[in-house]
C-alpha cells in the first residue's frame, strides 16, 4: 500500500497552491498501518536549498488500513520546498512527490509560496481580453516623420511585403518600416471594441531607431514615425471610452548605444560617451571607456544599464517627471517590463510600488518564458509573487503544452500536469490575469506552428507559406488551441494579425503588416466565436479551475464561479468519447446528443454548462 498524499487534493492539502502570510495551511498525509510510523514531520527548506524549519505531523485519526497524520502551521513570506520524514522503530524513511503521488527516497520536492497577505491584482485585468500591437506593422494614417531616422531607413511602399531579414551595404539592419503609427491605432479602434479587446499591450512606442524600438533612444519621448505625445493621449482617452485599457512595453534593462544616454554616435551631446561628465556615465559599466562596455547579449547596439543606481532609479521611477509618471499621465494604465529576469528585485519592486501610487489599479506585466514561481535568474530566486513584484506574467508554459498537445506530440498527459502546476503555484489572482499567448513578437506565427515543422535557413523562410495541406492541417489544429487559450484562466492575448491569418516563421517573419482586406475571413470567425463564448460566461472569464482528465488525446477541465459551471471536453483520440450527461451544450464542433447523453466524436470539442 502506498502513503497517500496530494497537495492538489482538499483532503490533504488546504487552502490549494499559495497561501498568503499569517493564513494557516493544513497538511494532512495517509500511512499505511503496516508503516508502523511513530513519527511524521515536514521538513522544509528555502529557495536555495537550505534547511528552514521542521514541523511535526500529529496522529488524526484512523480508517481500516490507514492512519491519519494531521498539521497546521504558517510560514514567513518566501518560496518553500518540503517533503516528508517518516520515521519508525526500526529507522526512518524519506517522502517525495512522483506525480499527483508520493514516492520514498526519489522525486521532486513540493513547492509551497507564502504571498503577502494584501497581494491583490487591478479588477479590469481579471480574465480581460488582450491583444498585442507591433505599432509599425498594425496600420497607417498619414505620413511618416523621419526627422530624427538616422540614414540608412527603408520604407515598404508595398504593405504585403516580406519584412527584410538581411542587413543593407552598410551592415544596418531592423531597419525597413511599414509606416503604422499611433493615429492608425486609434482609427481601428473600433474593429478591436467589435472583437472584444479589452486591453491593448503596445510594443515599445519609445524614440529609438529600429522598427521593433527595443534599443531605446529617449524613454519620455515617442517615436517621430509613430506620432505624438497628443496622439497617445488620445489613444488613450478613446480607449477608455471604448472600455480598453492600454498597457505599455518597458525596456529598462537596456538602452539604445544611439541614445540621449549612451550616445555612441554624439548625435545628442551629453551622454555617456560623447561627454565624460555626462550625468548618465553611471548607468553604464565600462570596461574600457569609451568603447569596451557591458551590452545586453553582447550585442554593441544594446548597453545595459546599472539598473540599481540610484540617479537611473530617480530618472525611471521616482522623480516628479519620472519615465513612469510621464507615461501615467499621458493615460497609460501600465506596463509590461521586457526580461524582467535581468532586471534587480529591488528596481522591480520599487517600480510597481510607484506605479500603484500614480494609478492604483495599474497592471505591471513581466516577460517570463518559464514557471515564474520558482525563477532563478543569475543565480538568484526572483520574489515575483513572494514580494508582490509583479501583477502577472506572460504563461509560455501553458503555451508550449497547448501547442504540443494539439499538435499530437503530446497525448494530453503533459497538457494536464503543466495546467495544475502552474495553477498551484502560481497565486490565484496572478492566475486570473495572466497573459495566456500563442503567439507574439518572439514567436512564429501561430498558423505556421500549428501546420508546419520546416527548420531551414532564413532565407528559406522568408516566402514560405502553408501549402493547402499544411493549412488544412494548421486549421484542424487551430479551434482546440483556440478553445484552451480563452476557456483557461487569464488574459487569453491575440497577437495582431493572428485572428486574421498572417503566417510567418520567427522574426522578422512573424512582424508582418496587418492584411486589411485581405483577413481569412474563415479564421476570423472561429476567433469570434470563442471570443463570444468567453464574454457570455461568468465561469469562463473567472470560474476557478478544476483538471477531470487528461491523457489518452482526451482533455477535460471545469471553470466553476458561484452563478456557473462551465465543463470543456477535447477530444484528440481517434475513438468516440462517451461524456454522459453533463449539460447544457454551449459550443461544439462533432458533438453527439442522445437526449441529456452526450459524446465526442474524434477530433470533437465542446463546453458545456451546468
Amino acid at each position: 500500500m502506498r502513503i497517500l498524499y496530494n497537495s492538489r487534493d482538499p483532503q490533504y492539502k488546504t487552502p490549494f497552491g499559495t497561501v498568503r502570510t499569517g493564513q494557516s495551511c493544513f497538511l494532512r498525509i495517509d500511512i499505511p498501518k503496516t508503516c508502523a510510523a511513530v513519527r511524521v514531520t515536514l521538513v522544509a527548506e528555502d529557495c536555495d536549498g537550505k534547511p528552514y524549519r521542521e514541523i511535526p505531523f500529529s496522529r488524526a485519526g484512523e480508517t481500516a488500513d490507514y492512519v491519519l497524520w494531521r498539521t497546521e502551521f504558517t510560514l514567513d513570506r518566501g518560496l518553500y520546498f518540503y517533503w516528508f520524514r517518516v520515521e519508525k522503530p526500526d529507522g526512518s524513511f524519506r517522502l517525495f512527490r512522483q506525480g499527483d503521488g508520493t514516492n520514498m527516497e526519489a522525486g521532486e520536492k513540493w513547492q509551497l509560496s507564502f504571498i503577502p497577505a494584501d497581494f491583490s491584482v487591478p479588477d479590469f485585468a481579471r480574465g480581460a481580453m488582450m491583444y498585442q500591437i507591433l505599432p509599425d506593422r498594425f496600420y497607417q494614417v498619414g505620413q511618416c516623420d523621419l526627422t530624427d531616422k538616422l540614414r540608412p531607413y527603408r520604407i515598404h511602399a508595398d504593405k504585403s511585403e516580406t519584412p527584410y531579414y538581411t542587413a543593407d551595404a552598410e551592415g544596418n539592419w531592423c531597419n525597413d518600416f511599414y509606416g503604422g503609427n499611433l493615429a492608425g491605432i486609434c482609427e481601428k479602434l473600433p474593429y478591436l471594441q467589435e472583437l472584444g479587446v479589452e486591453v491593448l499591450y503596445l510594443n515599445p512606442i519609445f524614440m529609438a531607431y529600429t522598427n521593433h524600438r527595443y534599443d531605446t533612444a529617449d524613454y519620455k519621448r515617442i517615436d517621430p514615425m509613430l506620432g505624438t505625445a497628443e496622439n497617445f493621449s488620445r489613444l488613450c482617452a478613446e480607449a477608455h471610452a471604448r472600455g480598453m485599457r492600454v498597457i505599455l512595453d518597458g525596456v529598462f534593462s537596456h538602452t539604445g548605444s544611439n541614445s540621449v544616454y549612451f550616445d555612441r554616435n554624439h548625435v545628442f551631446g551629453d551622454g555617456a560617451v560623447s561627454n565624460p561628465a555626462s550625468p548618465y556615465r553611471g548607468w553604464y559599466c565600462f570596461r574600457r571607456y569609451p568603447d569596451d562596455y557591458d551590452a545586453w547579449w553582447n550585442m554593441p547596439t544594446l548597453p545595459n544599464v546599472n539598473e540599481l543606481a540610484e540617479s537611473y532609479m530617480n530618472y525611471i521611477i521616482d522623480d516628479d517627471d519620472s519615465v513612469i509618471a510621464h507615461w501615467v499621465r499621458l493615460g497609460a494604465d501600465g506596463f509590461r517590463l521586457d526580461v524582467v529576469d535581468e532586471l534587480p528585485d529591488e528596481f522591480v519592486l520599487r517600480f510597481k510600488r510607484r506605479l500603484r501610487e500614480l494609478k492604483p489599479d495599474a497592471l505591471l506585466l513581466g516577460e517570463v518564458w518559464e514557471d515564474a514561481s520558482n525563477k532563478r535568474a543569475y543565480g538568484v530566486s526572483r520574489r515575483y509573487f513572494t514580494d508582490g513584484e509583479l501583477d502577472s506574467v506572460m504563461n509560455y508554459p501553458w503555451r508550449n503544452a497547448i501547442l504540443r498537445y494539439v499538435k499530437g506530440e503530446d497525448d494530453g498527459t503533459a497538457l494536464g500536469q503543466t495546467l495544475e502546476t502552474i495553477a498551484e503555484n502560481y497565486p490565484p489572482q496572478v492566475l486570473q490575469c495572466l497573459m495566456n499567448c500563442l503567439g507574439t513578437h518572439d514567436t512564429a506565427r501561430l498558423l505556421t506552428v500549428l501546420g508546419d515543422d520546416f527548420n531551414g535557413t532564413k532565407a528559406e523562410k522568408a516566402e514560405r507559406f502553408l501549402t493547402p495541406e499544411q493549412r488544412k492541417t494548421a486549421i484542424d489544429r487551430l479551434l482546440p488551441a483556440l478553445l484552451l487559450q480563452f476557456t483557461l484562466p487569464g488574459m487569453p492575448s491575440v497577437f495582431y494579425g493572428d485572428e486574421a491569418g498572417l503566417q510567418g516563421f520567427e522574426d522578422p517573419f512573424c512582424r508582418r503588416f496587418y492584411p486589411w482586406g485581405r483577413e481569412d475571413k474563415s479564421i476570423l470567425a472561429l476567433y469570434r466565436a470563442v471570443i463570444r463564448l468567453r464574454k457570455e460566461s461568468a465561469a469562463l472569464r473567472g470560474g476557478e479551475l478544476r483538471l477531470r482528465t487528461a491523457g489518452g488525446g482526451r482533455i477535460a477541465y471545469e471553470r466553476v464561479c458561484e452563478s456557473q459551471t462551465a465543463r470543456v471536453f477535447i477530444n484528440r483520440s481517434d475513438s468516440i468519447w462517451q461524456l454522459g450527461a453533463e449539460g447544457q451544450p454551449e459550443f461544439s464542433v462533432g458533438l453527439i446528443c442522445c437526449g441529456d447523453e452526450l459524446a465526442l466524436q474524434p477530433n470533437g470539442l465542446c463546453v458545456v454548462f451546468a
